[in-house]
C-alpha cells in the first residue's frame, strides 16, 4: 500500500486543507502566532504518519504516541481558537470533527501495533 492511500494520512491531509481555509479569516493578531502554531502541529502530525506508516511494526509505538500528544496538543489550540474568538462555533465544530475523527484512526492504529 502506498503511504498516500492510508486513511489517517487523507484525513489529516484534508484537515490542513480545511486549517489553510481559514487561514485569512483569522485575526492577525492570532494568525501568526496560535494559528500558525496549530497549523505546524498538523504539519508534524503529517510527517510523523508518513514516517510511522514506513516504520517496521516493532519501531512504530513511539512514533505513534508522538503522533497522540501532538494530536492532543491541536485539540487543545483549537478549542483556544474558539475561546479567544479567532474562529466560530461552526468552524471550531468542523475542526474538532476532523481532529475526533482521526483521533480514532489513530487509537485503532495504536491497539493494532500494541497487539502484535
Amino acid at each position: 500500500m502506498n503511504n498516500f492511500d492510508i486513511p489517517i494520512f487523507k484525513k489529516s491531509y484534508d484537515l490542513y486543507k480545511t486549517l489553510h481555509e481559514y487561514r485569512n479569516s483569522i485575526p492577525k493578531k492570532d494568525r501568526f502566532t496560535i494559528f500558525e502554531r496549530c497549523e505546524n502541529i498538523l504539519l508534524d502530525i503529517i510527517e510523523n504518519i508518513l514516517l510511522a506508516s514506513s516504520q517496521k511494526p516493532e519501531n512504530k509505538l513511539p512514533t505513534l504516541n508522538n503522533i497522540n500528544l501532538k494530536l492532543n496538543l491541536l485539540r487543545v489550540f483549537i478549542r483556544l481558537l474558539k475561546d479567544i474568538k479567532a474562529i466560530d462555533n461552526k468552524r471550531y465544530i468542523s475542526l474538532e470533527s476532523m481532529v475526533d475523527e482521526i483521533g480514532k484512526m489513530l487509537g485503532g492504529w495504536i491497539r493494532s501495533t500494541k497487539t502484535r
